[in-house]
């Protein structure tokens, strides 16, 4: 009986090597070596906020419909990232955060990213869970109906989405345009990204909401990580070229290693 199954010994390097270049991105990212490109995006977000200081009206974060346990989980993480940040500049500046909630097991989690936000801020006597993080609905379009309410009555001066979503992101982004809001957004779902790039103001696209929460923190960890999958990508690229090159010369060296 063979020790390593033939066909998945390249997949076995591969994954030892990724662990190896994460431990070292993160050692690079802890010396100060790595940096996470500016993404003029994440920099509004201080403006939006900011805007809704000076106007006097509320700035809304939605995150989302996505869970923990489905596919869109990272970009969920990626939402409760900025809500968290967001959060933290909302109890700085004075501005009034609404983030209104669809999903049982996310709620607790966001709630409690918002509370931490506010209490190293100092302010967490201004935190009123209930009327700033309320749950409208499970159901989509529900949650939807209600989010285009609150902000048809609270009229907003600022919008920021980023998260998984679905039909509601045409919903959301036409609704906050309409009432003059600032608006941020940004998915990893490819059918909704056109809808933010028509609307909103600053728009994140696919991978740039994973790099968020790196961006936004600043955290060693989280930049070594992101400088490790761009390694991986460039690896894959270079690979791919070559390996184009050389089967229109008859050298099929590439394709034969990868198959081991």
């Amino acid at each position: 009986m063979a020790i390593l199954t033939p066909g998945r010994i390249v997949p076995l390097l591969a994954l030892i090597l990724v662990w190896v270049a994460v431990y070292i991105a993160i050692n690079m990212g802890k010396e100060g070596k790595i940096k996470v490109r500016r993404i003029a995006g994440l920099d509004a977000i201080e403006e939006v906020v900011g805007r809704s200081v000076e106007m006097g009206r509320p700035v809304f974060d939605i995150i989302g419909m996505g869970t923990f346990t489905d596919s869109y989980a990272t970009q969920t993480v990626a939402g409760l990232s900025i809500l968290n940040y967001v959060a933290g500049l909302s109890a700085r500046l004075g501005a009034e955060l609404i983030a209104p909630q669809a999903k049982v097991d996310v709620m607790p989690v966001a709630i409690e990213l918002v509370r931490d936000a506010y209490n190293v801020e100092g302010k967490l006597d201004e935190l009123n869970v209930d009327e700033q993080l309320p749950y409208l609905s499970g159901t989509q379009f529900a949650w939807a109906s209600g989010i285009i309410g609150m902000a048809a009555r609270r009229r907003p001066a600022g919008n920021i989405m980023i998260g998984p979503f679905w039909a509601e992101s045409m919903m959301f982004a036409e609704t906050f345009d309409r009432i003059g809001a600032m608006q941020v957004g940004g998915t990893a779902r490819t059918y909704q990204i056109p809808f933010f790039a028509a609307l909103c103001d600053y728009c994140l696209i696919g991978e740039e909401i994973f790099a968020a929460g790196a961006y936004v923190s600043g955290d060693p960890a989280q930049i070594g990580t992101i400088a490790a999958q761009d390694w991986y990508k460039l690896a894959a690229i270079a690979l791919s070229i070559v390996g184009a090159l050389l089967s229109t010369v008859g050298v099929n060296i590439i394709a034969e290693l990868l198959s081991r």
